[in-house]
């Protein structure tokens, strides 16, 4: 694979050779390829061990967090049917965020060799190596850097005693999320509301990368007009 007299070497550590590949990378990165066995990452071992997660350490880590978390809204006086409501306007908050995060961020276009550095270990190996099951999920150490700033916006616009459960309820939407995201790579979905989601993912890597950027659902996508075109959507 050349760009710019670059040869990137697939059997040699990825990640601090994308970036020599500068305007070129964007080509390269949304050429998959399909396979189980992701790349390797770091020349170092301990480098490499963090960036490789199964995907029940996701639920296994966080949602005693979000137990934590939703009970201290109990505490401080709420009801449970008020925290429940809570939960699910927190919810419902991520999936806005899940949109805005993969359409504005992940799918950041880059030519710089540090910018396509972080791009690739950001999201852009997901798009290289879309079967890499031990790269699907977000490792839990960078969730709970990422957990301060997201902990602070909802202190933002809530009160004392509802935020905690707000929290609670957006961690649950990204559990939701990255299991959800782990099952359309690697489910086999026997009912059509799962199927018809898989086949719109697939779609977003295999078809069209610039639209369809919802993982648990269309909805933002339609709200936003990157619902992607219905013959494009079709089987694949």
């Amino acid at each position: 694979m050349v760009a710019q007299e670059f040869t990137v070497d697939l059997d040699k550590p990825l990640v601090f050779q994308v970036g020599h590949l500068g305007e070129a990378y964007e080509e390269w990165v949304h050429q998959p390829i399909v396979g189980r066995e992701g790349p390797r990452f770091f020349e170092s071992d301990f480098m490499e061990s963090l960036t490789r997660t199964v995907w029940w350490a996701i639920p296994s880590i966080w949602l005693p967090v979000i137990c934590y978390f939703v009970l201290k809204s109990v505490r401080m006086g709420h009801t449970l049917p008020e925290v429940a409501l809570i939960v699910v306007g927190g919810v419902f908050i991520w999936t806005l965020l899940e949109y805005t995060l993969h359409r504005f961020l992940f799918h950041i276009k880059t030519k710089s060799y540090w910018g396509n550095t972080m791009h690739y270990l950001l999201h852009g190996c997901h798009h290289k190596h879309p079967m890499d099951g031990l790269r699907l999920v977000f490792p839990p150490a960078a969730t709970a850097i990422l957990l301060v700033p997201f902990w602070n916006m909802v202190k933002l616009f809530s009160t004392p005693s509802t935020t905690p459960a707000l929290f609670g309820g957006g961690l649950l939407g990204y559990v939701i999320y990255d299991c959800t995201h782990y099952y359309l790579h690697h489910g086999q979905p026997a009912n059509d509301v799962p199927k018809n989601l898989k086949k719109y993912h697939m779609n977003h890597h295999f078809r069209v990368q610039d639209k369809g950027f919802g993982i648990t659902s269309s909805l933002w996508d339609r709200v936003f007009g990157t619902f992607p075109p219905s013959k494009a959507a079709k089987k694949i």
